[in-house]
């Protein structure tokens, strides 16, 4: 998987076929929508003094959804092509049937950006995140000598989005999310206690 950014209708599908299956998909329907996803995520797990546990998780995909009335008809794949996706149609626009719908309006867009595009991941290598693990061990350790256990994890993920919509529009998002997760044992005269804190999305 590509660490460029997910754009699947430059390199995965045709933009104009694919609105046109989403259009017969969604014909006489209420609503519906083309989702399209690539996530890639990553987790460190720093454990008494080494790294305990290292996982890397890459995966793409869609969703295909026709709504007519309180009916609503959903399929997905994980092979993104245009074939996957007319299987996909066939069985979403089994929800519509004879139609007899109105098609919504498109959600309003908004330019609103509540982060940057940058990849968590990539931001920084992975001897530089092992450190920091290590530091925030040393740290809780060098807090309090009844500190007889830390645990240190470090999670992140970049999902990325688009969704076409049966009007012809096209809505991208990027979520990049980091989480860093510190849990502590503390032992005095045989009787241990546990704290945990974390941060992140």
């Amino acid at each position: 998987m590509s660490d460029t950014p997910f754009r699947p209708f430059e390199t995965l599908l045709d933009e104009g076929r694919s609105l046109s299956i989403l259009r017969e998909a969604t014909s006489g329907g209420d609503d519906g929508e083309l989702f399209l996803e690539r996530k890639r995520s990553e987790m460190l797990h720093f454990d008494d003094g080494r790294v305990k546990t290292a996982s890397y998780d890459a995966s793409e995909g869609f969703g295909l959804r026709a709504v007519c009335g309180e009916v609503t008809g959903y399929a997905h794949g994980t092979e993104v092509s245009e074939s996957a996706l007319k299987r996909a149609a066939e069985t979403a626009r089994l929800a519509v049937g004879a139609g007899g719908g109105t098609m919504a309006e498109a959600p309003r867009a908004t330019n609103r950006r509540l982060y940057t595009d940058a990849d968590p991941i990539a931001g920084a290598d992975f001897p530089v995140k092992v450190e920091t693990l290590r530091e925030i061990d040393a740290y809780a350790r060098d807090m309090d000598p009844r500190v007889v256990q830390v645990s240190a994890t470090i999670a992140a993920s970049l999902q990325e989005v688009e969704i076409l919509r049966p009007e012809g529009g096209i809505l991208r998002d990027a979520r990049p999310m980091v989480r860093v997760n510190v849990s502590v044992i503390v032992e005095q005269n045989g009787r241990r206690e546990s704290g945990t804190a974390g941060g992140g999305g």
